[in-house]
């Protein structure tokens, strides 16, 4: 099994409402990516986040399920359309699951 983990920072102002909207269309991805094996995501609630606001986490059975879901239309819309305009900073880390 492979573990995605993404952290974001949203730019200042971003209404609430916009960033509820890209978590709904995060979740949504498990039902339209099938490589995707589980997903959450949510907000930070921790003082230790160093500005990061809210966490996508995404399991996948391996490194090519992965691989598929970079790319994969679905992903890349909310991604473009979504996320990269209202973004001021990711962190990103991939690890198997022994």
């Amino acid at each position: 099994m492979v573990e995605h983990i993404v952290l974001f920072k949203w730019k200042e102002g971003t209404s609430p409402g916009t960033i509820s909207l890209v978590m709904d269309k995060l979740k949504g991805l498990k039902e339209q990516i099938p490589e995707i094996e589980d997903l959450s995501c949510g907000e930070n609630f921790s003082d230790r986040a160093q500005g990061f606001e809210h966490a996508l986490v995404v399991r996948f059975r391996d490194r090519d399920a992965l691989e598929t879901y970079q790319p994969h239309p679905a992903h890349q819309e909310v991604v473009q359309t979504l996320i990269q305009p209202i973004l001021a900073g990711i962190l990103s880390v991939d690890y198997e699951i022994q």
